[in-house]
């Protein structure tokens, strides 16, 4: 008898955009013209992978014995401490009551939310268009995953869909939990303006009585953003505390590009002392339960980078001029996409873009004959543009077109 249980049967063996960046480097190795924009990661015009000098040089400084040793369950003190202030570096009192705990990545962040903030076979909220592993976490920890309209007719986010979602939800299992992935979303590339997160906050506020409402703010690109201060939108969030449990997922994958050393932290801020403590401790208890404890190397090296003010300073230079080559890609997308009648959410900055199709699968299909490949979705096709060097966007247009 086949002893695998029965909801494990029908895995996937091969997540879909890595199986199509893998079919992309295989028919490109075998000499043909490629065009890949696929996967997730910032390249070169030159199609090497982008990497902050100062990030690589900390990483490589760090002590064999800190390598070797294992981290604190939770991460460690100094780590947690940067994290908690590379978000509320400009709000003390936002810094003093928050707590983090350390994960692989921001998807330990995510998973950890999932687990923590919903009941069993609960679902989680989030946009019409989401990155594929959240549902995946969803599905790893038996939930489910439900969306609302991402979009409304002007083209910005759909707060009234949002709100006949979190009623819905409200009724029928007592709680939300509230995935939005801000600024520079991924797949479509959208952000947020601050009337948009005043209008999600009016919403969520409206309903804090009925039950738990929780917000998580995916900020895995957000330093890639087309805004002055990245971290302004947060002060729009402030009056969620207190009344709707706010968390955010930090990721030094892309802040850092080091997309392989997996390290990423869920904050919680909680107002309350006590509750702090008891968060503090769930999130604690999660990670010895799942993955026992983070790269302790991986976090030692980050921690100088975020401490450290002429390290930061240094890699602040190198990641604008990283931005920088982005940008000129967005804008060179822009300006001949929109020409051509593609049709696409306001795409300011970003590691992706998503365009809007009928038949995704089949365009996906097309595009891939013609040595371009995307990665399809329900009603769009997602276009990693950080992997797209400057002068194969027109190329990459065309067939779009």
């Amino acid at each position: 008898m086949f002893p695998l249980i029965p909801n494990r049967r029908n895995r996937p063996q091969n997540d879909l955009i890595f199986a199509l960046s893998e079919e992309a480097q295989r028919r490109k190795a075998a000499g043909e013209s490629i065009v890949n924009a696929t996967l997730g990661s910032l390249m070169t015009d030159e199609g090497k992978l982008a990497v902050l000098e100062t990030a690589a040089k900390a990483v490589h400084e760090v002590a064999r014995e800190e390598w070797a040793a294992y981290a604190p369950i939770s991460g460690s003190g100094p780590f947690l401490k940067a994290v908690v202030h590379d978000y509320f570096q400009n709000a003390p009192d936002l810094e003093a009551m928050s707590i983090a705990a350390a994960t692989p990545g921001g998807t330990g962040a995510l998973r950890h939310a999932v687990g923590n903030y919903l009941e069993p076979g609960q679902s989680l909220l989030t946009t019409g268009y989401f990155w594929g592993p959240y549902q995946t976490i969803c599905d790893e920890q038996n939930m489910k995953l439900e969306t609302f309209s991402m979009f409304a007719q002007d083209g910005t986010i759909d707060v009234s869909a949002l709100d006949a979602k979190v009623t819905e939800l409200l009724a029928r299992q007592g709680r939300v939990l509230l995935f939005l992935n801000d600024p520079c979303q991924n797949p479509t590339g959208y952000s947020m303006t601050r009337a948009e997160w005043k209008a999600v906050v009016t919403c969520l506020l409206a309903h804090a009585e009925k039950g738990p409402i929780t917000l998580l703010v995916d900020t895995a690109y957000y330093l890639y953003g087309s805004a002055a201060d990245p971290r302004a939108f947060i002060e729009e969030l402030r009056p969620l505390i207190g009344h709707v449990g706010l968390l955010f997922a930090w990721s030094a994958s892309k802040s850092f590009t080091h997309y392989g050393l997996r390290v990423g932290a869920l904050v919680a801020v909680v107002p309350d002392t006590k509750e702090r403590e008891i968060t503090a401790a769930a999130l604690s208890y999660s990670c010895r339960g799942t993955w026992s404890n983070c790269n302790r190397g991986g976090l030692s090296a980050v921690t100088k980078l975020l401490s450290d003010s002429t390290l930061a300073k240094a890699c602040d230079t190198e990641r604008r001029s990283l931005k920088q080559v982005l940008t000129s890609r967005v804008n060179l997308f822009n300006s001949l996409a929109r020409p051509k009648g593609l049709k696409y959410p306001r795409y300011e900055g970003g590691f992706f873009v998503t365009v809007f199709a009928d038949d995704a699968m089949a365009h996906a299909q097309v595009m891939r004959e013609k040595g371009v490949f995307v990665v399809p979705q329900k009603g769009a096709l997602r276009v990693a543009l950080c992997s797209v060097a400057e002068k194969d966007i027109p190329r990459l247009v065309d067939a779009l077109g």
